[in-house]
């Protein structure tokens, strides 16, 4: 297996303030993601002024803030993204954001974004689609509300507008996403049935089940953070916090490592307990010469350092050519 890309979400949980950006990235780093995402649009370009905000962002945002009010207060301008940039250079993780309109994606590739992460809500917008393509990157996409077929209407507009290298991943947009509602094996379906590499956008409490995504293939791993669930704002309460991204990281590298090949072996790290953990073919009475071997007089017991209990059936009727006490490994 691959190394699985994590991308640390950072999102728009920095509350519209560079300098918390800026710390979020370096706890990314700190903590071996691959990637910090944070997320460009303009308000106006994104919602209508009346637009009604989700049923979670209701519940983290104050009542009487339109989407619009909220979403104008986190947006993050060309400089920013350029700043951002430049301290992830600095910091050795990968910048990435993802597009939420037209004028976001013109602005992500006059930065040289090397890859387009489209956002859910964008999985049946044919414009966007069409437009992302269009910029010849590679494209990440998410696909939470959608069905299996708005996948592959979606697919199919990427690769004919000549989109690079398409990962698609599996995703519940609600937050935080009840684990009931996962469905992690549909990532498999989306595999399976549309012929590309695919990952996990992970909206769940904990880490659990993104690792379990890893488990089942997954080539990618977006996760919301936050420097503290308790901060104002649509996103932060179903994000982990900086602890719990380092473990998740690391967890995601174990599972690597123990995913290894396909084939089954002895590994190098148990090859000194086969003759201590193993038996061997041995006498549980003392033996004459001349005897025959019976079930009667032998037996099997560790070490495995003489004749293997697979050859009993060999043995057993075999006339003994020695005297044998009991424990006595079976040399013949």
């Amino acid at each position: 297996m691959g190394k699985v890309f994590i991308i640390a979400e950072a999102g728009v949980n920095h509350n519209g303030d560079l300098g918390i950006a800026e710390k979020m990235a370096g706890i990314a780093a700190e903590a071996g993601a691959d990637a910090v995402k944070f997320q460009a649009f303009c308000a106006g370009g994104l919602v209508c002024r009346d637009a009604m905000k989700a049923e979670y962002q209701t519940e983290t945002t104050p009542v009487s803030e339109s989407q619009y009010e909220m979403l104008r207060k986190l947006e993050l301008s060309e400089q920013d993204h350029i700043r951002l940039a430049k301290y992830c250079s600095g910091r050795g993780i990968q910048f990435l954001s993802s597009p939420f309109d037209l004028e976001s994606i013109d602005m992500l590739c006059r930065l040289g974004m090397p890859v387009i992460k489209i956002p859910s809500g964008e999985l049946t917008d044919l414009p966007y689609l069409r437009a992302a393509a269009r910029t010849g990157k590679d494209i990440i996409l998410s696909t939470g509300m959608g069905t299996l077929e708005e996948v592959r209407d979606a697919r199919d507009i990427l690769q004919e507008n000549n989109a690079g290298k398409i990962t698609i991943l599996h995703c519940n947009t609600q937050y935080p996403t009840p684990v009931e509602d996962v469905n992690l094996e549909a990532m498999l379906t989306l595999k399976k049935e549309l012929g590309l590499p695919v990952g996990y956008s992970d909206h769940t409490e904990g880490t659990e089940v993104a690792l379990a995504a890893v488990a089942l293939g997954a080539v990618v791993i977006e996760k919301h953070f936050t420097l503290d669930r308790g901060m104002e704002g649509p996103d932060h309460k179903a994000s982990i916090e900086p602890h719990e991204l380092k473990q998740m990281v690391k967890g995601i590298r174990n599972i690597e490592k123990a995913l290894g090949s396909a084939e089954k072996t002895v590994s190098p790290s148990e090859k000194g307990n086969i003759e201590v953990i193993r038996k061997s073919i041995v006498a549980s009475k003392r033996i004459i010469k001349g005897e025959l071997f019976s079930e009667e007089n032998l037996t099997v017991k560790r070490p495995g350092t003489g004749m293997s209990p697979m050859k009993w059936d060999e043995v057993i009727g075999k006339t003994a050519d020695k005297d044998y006490e009991p424990d006595e490994q079976i040399i013949s």
